[in-house]
């Protein structure tokens, strides 16, 4: 789960830059092969809840043949008595067959006043016993570290409000 959790930072920063200046995000799919070698597909469609159900279904199915893989949307979760705009992160690491997490980056649009990205909340963590949250939280952000222009969105936005 540790370099799907480093993908998955690094996608995320991605989405987070591409949000910022209030466009829709395309859902993205990332997987790592057996070589290490990084792919990043977007899912087009003129139906964003159609590419976000195709987007899971490949990543159950491991069509790819990964070793791990991401899928990154658009959504809404509710914190507190509010809703707010997040990129959802849903992750797996196909050794683990079982295991999957997924996660949320709360963030407030443009449109709102100001971009603004949250603390990322955990919606997820099932089967993932045998990993440390800590260490993959901490690949996360390494992940988010090594997208520059995201990294460089997402520090100067970063709100600890909520």
């Amino acid at each position: 789960m540790i370099t799907a959790a480093r993908l998955a930072g690094t996608l995320a920063a991605h989405a987070i830059w591409c949000v910022s200046d209030g466009a829709v995000l395309t859902p993205i799919f990332g997987f790592t092969t057996e070589t290490g070698e990084r792919r990043m597909d977007r899912i087009a469609t003129n139906d964003l809840q159609q590419a976000v159900e195709w987007g899971k279904s490949r990543l159950a199915a491991d069509k790819d043949g990964a070793v791990d893989a991401v899928l990154l949307f658009d959504g809404r979760i509710p914190i507190g008595e509010r809703k707010f705009d997040a990129i959802i992160v849903e992750m797996r690491a196909y050794f683990s067959p079982q295991s999957a997490a997924t996660l949320a980056i709360p963030y407030s649009p443009r449109s709102a006043g100001s971009f603004r990205v949250h603390r990322p909340k955990f919606l997820q963590w099932q089967n993932c016993s045998d990993f440390s949250l800590d260490a993959v939280v901490g690949a996360f952000f390494e992940g988010v570290d090594a997208h520059e222009q995201g990294a460089k969105v997402w520090n100067a936005a970063l709100d600890h409000s909520i």
